[in-house]
């Protein structure tokens, strides 16, 4: 069967929600040949099992289980590439989404000459009463840092709930940055032309149950999707990842070779090996979790892979301190050949790393 309307439904331990979203779909989708993909990244609480029951009772039910890839963006993408269908909704698993407006938000995409519909949280007529002070402001900030990157004017590009046509979701995937939550800001983002849209009003629910995936982790991810689109075309985005974590090593080096040094009193040279394997080993945690999320490390691996870390990036600053000394010696600035220095190490470690230690291969 050809189905009209595709729901994709990303999940993450929501096993409590589930079956009852399918019954809440079936009873506003009237009318409207659907199907529903649930993409789930390998849930701990058997998500994918009783979407599989669900999937053998009925064929407009499909469960795409991920092994070794996370996050919300990621798996909607793999959702929208799984479908045939000619428009494409996305929504929460945690009922926190409106089902009743998907027949609206469908008529209204096949009716006006428009590319995205997105049910706003934030427009005349919409409720969001169960947000805190705090989330809001967050919320507020992020919409205001969302006008960086896109060129159509949304009272909410942080939304989690919209519908598109088929034809956009192909034009705009090679494009995609894929990392984080904020898929449709990512879409907006990714256009090579302002998005024809409409936003309408919902009420944004309360959790049924499950856990609430905001956190600081998510933050960060929305500043990394920024930083993508607002430079990627010149840097590529994971080397500015790879870079933020460096610089993070940076700070956690400082910090401890202060402690070692002047509270706990050792000799330097043991304060700076102790500092600098902690910060290397922080860097090489954070980039497996975020540089590249899509290429994730595990068990054995994990561990063969933080031991060639070790060793691309002992090269690497061996390799900075040479070159600086070089520079130096010939009259150059300190800072300046400082750093010439770190700059080589740093694409050194990124180009070899990248390379080995996170091919795509493994």
């Amino acid at each position: 069967m050809h189905y009209e309307l595709a729901i994709i439904v990303p999940t993450k331990n929501e096993a409590g929600n589930v079956r009852q979203l399918l019954g809440l779909l079936d009873a506003a989708l009237g009318g409207i040949r659907w199907e529903v993909i649930f993409v789930d990244d390998d849930s701990a609480d058997g998500t994918a099992s009783i979407v599989r029951e669900m999937s053998a009772e009925r064929d407009n039910v499909l469960c795409l289980r991920r092994i070794g890839r996370q996050g919300l963006s990621s798996a909607v993408i793999e959702g929208m590439m799984a479908t045939g269908a000619d428009f494409i909704a996305v929504m929460d698993a945690d009922l926190q989404h409106d089902e009743k407006l998907l027949p609206s938000m469908f008529r209204t995409l096949q009716d006006k000459d428009i590319d995205v519909v997105v049910a706003s949280r934030f427009m005349d007529g919409s409720e969001c009463n169960n947000f805190s002070r705090f989330r809001e402001r967050l919320s507020n900030a992020g919409i205001f840092l969302s006008r960086l990157v896109t060129r159509s004017r949304l009272t909410d590009p942080l939304s989690g709930f919209f519908i598109l046509r088929r034809s956009v979701a192909e034009e705009v995937a090679p494009r995609l940055n894929g990392q984080g939550f904020k898929i449709l800001l990512d879409i907006f983002a990714s256009a090579s032309r302002p998005l024809r849209h409409r936003e309408l009003p919902f009420t944004f629910r309360q959790r049924q149950s499950g856990e609430s995936k905001l956190g600081a982790l998510v933050s960060l991810e929305f500043v990394l999707l920024l930083a993508d689109k607002l430079c990627g075309r010149l840097v590529p985005f994971r080397f500015l990842t790879f870079l933020l974590v460096g610089f993070s090593g940076l700070v956690v080096h400082l910090a401890l070779l202060g402690l070692f040094y002047k509270i706990l009193q050792q000799p330097f040279y043991t304060a700076q090996a102790a500092s600098t394997f902690i910060a290397m080993t922080s860097n090489f945690f954070l980039n497996n979790r975020l540089t590249y999320h899509d290429r994730r490390l595990r068990g054995r691996k994990l561990l063969m892979g933080l031991l060639v870390f070790y060793i691309v990036c002992g090269f690497g600053a061996w390799g900075n301190f040479q070159l600086a000394q070089f520079l130096y010696d010939r009259k150059i600035m300190w800072w300046l050949a400082g750093l010439i220095g770190a700059a080589v190490s740093s694409v050194w470690n990124y180009g070899v790393n990248n390379s080995f230690t996170w091919s795509r291969e493994k």
